[in-house]
């Protein structure tokens, strides 16, 4: 909610929206009145499971409470994409589910752990009713065993980014880790790639509405979590360095609430929740929090067999298809996700092709110049306001390895007790993180040479 300020102070301030999003059975006739404004959602029409990627969860050991969780994840990535968000952020969500383990979802551990991990997350209200479901037909009564492997130690939440490529390696060998894919759609199968390769399930309904989409983190640790506890792990490695994983909460943009998606202290919350739903101790594990992205590169790079081509041919940029594929399918160059690909790249001595970028030579004098490749003139201002904003987060996060230490202390404090460790200790990584960053962050800045046009981004501007 919005603070009162001397600004603030003579208006009343704005209640919290509340919306309500009702699950619906395949076919079922929901009977009585609906709460007015209230969302139907059909499992079969607006939750839409994909029969193969769901076989691939559908393995010796897959219960009635795995199912009812793909179905929450479900239900409430449509109610967080669904409704866009007030100037003041927060949003009170409202989810009617059925379950099938009614008793185990109706238990107070349960519920409180779900709403105060997704609060945390989202910086929305969640409120959850839970009512029995009927048909089973999703849950299936022939279930394949899953072939257990004795070597697996650990999983990871797999992509086609760096970090989870160069982290799965540095973590194990391919026969220890549990790959498990957090993408919506079938991916071209790649070496190491177990058979839970795809999230199992879309949502429709919500597209265009609200971008933030602050719980995909929920959905990522659940799905991961369902895999491990089928495959009998107990431990899940987060592959996401430093840069990624603490600096969305140390310096979040102005108005906008703070992302812990892959925070330490996020999964606490998350470890506690699964715990009271599966009756089993799962640990996410950040073997690379303090290390910056470079670092985490440098480091597999050491490792045998390991060549700097293995790292170009990932994927980290997020903008629209419209942006990207320009001739044939690029990383747009100048988002957050594509500044910290090639600053870490560069720090890790790794180059890629000029045509790797749809904005490719960051040099030129102009931000017009750089964008010439774009010919709609709304992507050229998104990829605009886009790339000033992550530009000033990484310059930002590099000036704060000068910040005295009554600056940093509150978010000391929250990593320290998330992790269990000392103040001192966590002072100490933080700063050695911050001043790496720096270090990397100057050097990429000078490469681009004195005309950049980033340089003008330092002050404020944007269009020269």
């Amino acid at each position: 909610m919005m603070r009162q300020t001397s600004e603030t102070s003579g208006r009343q301030e704005p209640k919290t929206i509340c919306k309500q999003l009702i699950v619906a059975e395949n076919g079922a006739n929901m009977h009585g009145e609906l709460p007015s404004g209230a969302f139907v959602a059909e499992i079969g029409s607006e939750i839409l499971f994909d029969p193969s990627g769901l076989d691939c969860y559908r393995v010796e050991g897959f219960e009635p409470r795995h199912y009812d969780l793909l179905v929450i994840c479900a239900a409430i990535e449509l109610a967080d994409r669904r409704w866009k968000r007030p100037q003041t952020w927060e949003r009170t969500l409202e989810l009617s589910i059925p379950v099938f383990d009614l008793e185990r979802w109706n238990r107070k551990g349960v519920q409180q752990a779900l709403r105060t991990t997704l609060s945390m997350l989202t910086g929305d209200k969640w409120r959850f009713h839970f009512r029995e479901a009927q048909s089973r037909k999703h849950i299936g009564s022939q279930q394949r065993q899953l072939t257990f492997n004795k070597q697996w130690k650990f999983a990871i939440a797999y992509s086609d980014g760096l970090d989870s490529r160069a982290v799965s390696a540095l973590c194990g060998s391919p026969e220890e880790t549990l790959c498990i894919r957090v993408s919506g759609n079938k991916p071209k199968r790649a070496i190491g790639d177990s058979q839970f390769d795809r999230i199992p399930f879309k949502v429709q309904g919500s597209r265009g509405r609200e971008s933030s989409f602050r719980s995909r983190g929920f959905q990522f640790a659940a799905i991961t979590a369902i895999a491990a506890h089928l495959a009998k792990i107990d431990q899940i490695v987060v592959p996401e360095s430093g840069q990624g994983a603490l600096g969305p909460v140390l310096l979040p943009p102005h108005g906008v609430y703070r992302d812990y998606r892959n925070h330490p202290a996020f999964f606490r919350k998350m470890e506690t929740f699964l715990c009271a739903l599966l009756d089993s101790h799962v640990r996410f594990e950040q073997p690379r929090l303090w290390s910056t992205k470079a670092q985490t590169l440098g480091a597999f790079l050491k490792l045998p067999k390991r060549e700097k081509a293995h790292l170009a041919n990932t994927q980290s940029c997020w903008q629209r298809r419209s942006i990207v594929n320009v001739g044939h399918r690029k990383q747009c160059g100048l988002c957050a996700a594509c500044l910290l690909r090639r600053l870490s790249l560069h720090a890790a001595g790794v180059s890629e092709p000029s045509d790797a970028y749809v904005v490719s030579d960051l040099s030129v004098g102009s931000v017009d110049e750089a964008l010439i490749g774009i010919a709609s003139k709304v992507d050229r201002q998104t990829m605009i306001e886009y790339g000033a904003a992550g530009f000033r987060h990484f310059q930002h996060l590099a000036k704060m390895a000068q910040w005295d230490e009554g600056k940093i202390r509150v978010h000391v404090s929250e990593v320290a007790a998330a992790l269990g460790a000392t103040k001192e200790e966590t002072n100490r990584n933080l700063k050695k993180l911050l001043q790496q960053h720096a270090s990397e962050w100057a050097a990429f800045i000078t490469s681009q040479g004195e005309e950049s046009f980033l340089l003008n981004w330092m002050d404020g501007g944007l269009y020269v």
